[in-house]
């Protein structure tokens, strides 16, 4: 497998990751400079994110092992039941999330 374009691609993502960064510093500092209320700052209401990515990570996984099944019990080829379970299981831990967040909102 030829990986060599992934070199000019994270080039490009770690340029664009240390000018966001640097842009976002500024805007901090400018703002803290005019006496601005730092609670922008804070993540959102305390939601428990490493819910969100040991759903995220849980889905993945089983969309692996669902994709190798199914990739070895029917006639679909490996990489489209690889990434179709993948997406698959993925979002929909991404969706048990939301919906156990919402509960965790609405009893704080």
């Amino acid at each position: 497998m030829n990986t060599d374009f992934l070199i000019p691609i994270a080039f490009f993502a770690m340029v664009y990751g240390i000018v966001f960064l640097l842009v976002r510093r500024k805007e901090r500092v400018a703002l803290i400079e005019r006496g601005a209320d730092a609670t922008i700052f804070e993540t959102s209401g305390g939601r428990p994110s490493s819910l969100k990515w040991g759903l995220l990570l849980v889905g993945i996984g089983t969309g692996i092992l669902l994709g190798k099944v199914l990739a070895v019990y029917t006639t679909l080829s490996e990489e489209p039941a690889f990434f179709s379970m993948i997406c698959l299981f993925g979002g929909i831990g991404l969706i048990i999330y939301h919906l156990v967040a919402n509960k965790y909102d609405r009893q704080a």
